[in-house]
Parts: C-alpha cells; sequence; structure tokens
C-alpha cells in the first residue's frame, strides 16, 4: 500500500509504503504538527483490505487535518470496503494506479512533470527543470529553478532559472507568454504572433532575452 500526503499547491508531499496496518501509529507521529489541510490518496494495488483495517487507518487519519480522503485500488473486496466507511474510493487498472504513483513521485522530486492545462490563476513552481504537457493560459503562472518545456501554448507567465541561473530557458511549441523572465531579467511576450511551424526557445543573450527557433540536433 502507498500513500500520498499533499496540499492544494503540492508544497508539502510525502510519499510512505504503509505494510503493517497493525503498527502506525509511529508513521503518523511527524504529520500531527502539520496545520494546513491535506489531500490524502491511498493506492492499494492487488491488495485486499478489510474494512476493519481501513478503520483503523482513517481513526489514525483524523487525528490531522485532512481536506479529503481517497482510495484508488484494483481489489473490488477493497474498494467495498472502502465504500462501507464513506470513503471516495474509485476502482482501477492496475496500470492506471502505477501511472498516478508515477506523477505523484515525479512531483515529490526536483524535477517536475505536469500533464494538462494550467489554468488562469494556477501556478506551478519547481525545484530543477519543469515540463508541461499541454497549454499554459492567460492568468497562470509557471516556474522553475532551470528550465521550463511546454508541449503546447504557452500564453501565461513563465520565470526560468529562479535561482539567478541565467543559463535557463523557456522552450514552447507556441511561445506567445504575456511575460517572460529568466534569473533577473524581464520581457514583456512578443507582439507577434509565433510561427505554427516549429517551436522557439527563450534564452538570455547580452542581458536581452531572445527568442528563437528551437533547433534539435540530432546524431546520424
Amino acid at each position: 500500500m502507498e500513500i500520498v500526503l499533499k496540499n492544494r499547491s503540492s508544497k508539502y508531499l510525502k510519499i510512505f509504503s504503509l505494510l503493517d496496518l497493525d503498527n502506525i501509529h509511529e508513521t503518523f507521529k511527524s504529520f500531527s504538527s502539520i496545520k494546513e489541510p491535506l489531500e490524502v490518496n491511498i493506492f492499494a494495488v492487488n491488495e485486499s483490505i478489510s474494512a476493519q483495517q481501513l478503520s483503523k487507518l482513517k481513526n489514525h487519519f483524523d487525528k490531522i487535518n485532512i481536506s479529503s480522503l481517497n482510495i484508488y485500488s484494483n481489489n473490488r473486496d477493497t474498494i467495498l470496503s472502502g465504500k462501507s466507511l464513506k470513503i471516495d474510493s474509485t476502482f482501477c487498472k492496475e496500470q492506471e494506479i502505477q501511472n498516478k504513483l508515477i506523477l505523484f513521485k515525479l512531483k515529490n522530486k526536483d524535477e517536475i512533470l505536469h500533464e494538462g492545462t494550467v489554468r488562469s490563476g494556477e501556478r506551478i513552481s519547481s525545484n530543477g527543470n519543469l515540463c508541461i504537457i499541454g497549454d499554459v493560459n492567460p492568468g497562470a503562472i509557471v516556474s522553475a529553478k532551470k528550465n521550463i518545456y511546454v508541449w503546447g501554448k504557452l500564453l501565461g507567465v513563465a520565470f526560468a532559472g529562479k535561482s539567478g541561473n541565467k543559463s535557463a530557458s523557456i522552450s514552447s511549441l507556441y511561445l506567445n507568454p504575456l511575460q517572460l523572465r529568466i534569473a533577473d531579467v524581464i520581457a514583456i511576450g512578443p507582439k507577434d504572433k509565433p510561427n505554427n511551424f516549429y517551436p522557439e526557445i527563450a534564452v538570455i543573450e547580452k542581458q536581452t532575452i531572445l527568442i528563437k527557433p528551437l533547433i534539435i540536433k540530432t546524431k546520424n
């Protein structure tokens, strides 16, 4: 069983395995001091968990501040146990559960992969590289200590090289942001719409942010 705790902005994210449901007191001691609401996701692959076992686990979560509790499992008995305790329980195929876990684990590292549109008002920040598969809408802000890669339209605000790294870059399939920032250099987005036929990259050259075609070199 894998348990993921995260807040709404994913600034705090903890992933741990729980193999012994009869000895979990020590596991939850470290979470008692967290004041902000946490979302709890339980991933159980090929595990049959009884209502009694889930009830004991739920009692521990009730002692900390949680906003939601969810179970994802490919075992129908586990799903039924969860539903009997009024826990939001979803039956998934094994591969779907593994994919969800991979995404959570990526977010727990310096490198972040985000799949889907980043909507107006949303913010995503990475302590390493940030890769977005989808669009960044106007009103959204994305930032990274290293590089930003947008496999879609970049229409919001992007800030790469947060730690002062002037060699960082921002690239996108459609680079038309409201504002770009790399390290301490800021630029307003271009007035002209980008060319749809090739991706572009923003880099610092002579203390100015320059946008140019992104050329991917391949080995012969």
